[in-house]
């Protein structure tokens, strides 16, 4: 007779600051907090509290090609358009349009205690402000 597993769910957030637009990996953040929570399978779920921040699961060996995806945002949403909603300064309502564009949240498998991230991916907090920023990412943990 097998032994029935604990289930955990552990919460908890990290600071990360920016120095404005750009990806910054948080990979590692994340992969310790499951280490720490003792879960070996379930879902880690990462949000960032933000609507000028995203989450985006992006390659992660060749710095080129997140700098592709950071030139085609700038095409996609061009800050040199007037926009209505202007209140923080010119890349105000163009922040909020890449976020909304991307994701606030991912969730990630996990197996055998480790996120089931593919060898070429990695997860990065998409910063979309020129400024720099401190940016909350939280962290849910659940599984056995």
């Amino acid at each position: 007779m097998s032994t029935p597993s604990l289930y955990i769910s552990r919460s908890e957030s990290f600071t990360l600051r920016t120095n404005g637009k750009g990806t910054y990996p948080v990979t590692d953040r994340v992969a310790e907090l499951v280490r720490a929570s003792g879960v070996t399978e379930g879902v880690a779920t990462v949000f960032i509290a933000h609507t000028s921040a995203s989450l985006v699961i992006y390659e992660n060996a060749d710095r080129t090609a997140r700098e592709d995806l950071h030139d085609y945002f700038e095409e996609l949403v061009p800050e040199d358009r007037p926009y209505i909603h202007d209140a923080e300064g010119s890349d105000d309502s163009t922040s909020h349009l890449r976020m909304a564009l991307t994701r606030t949240s991912e969730v990630i498998p996990i197996a055998r205690g480790r996120l089931c991230l593919g060898t070429w991916q990695g997860l990065f907090v998409f910063e979309h402000r020129r400024a720099p920023h401190s940016r909350v990412i939280w962290v849910n943990v659940s599984g056995v």
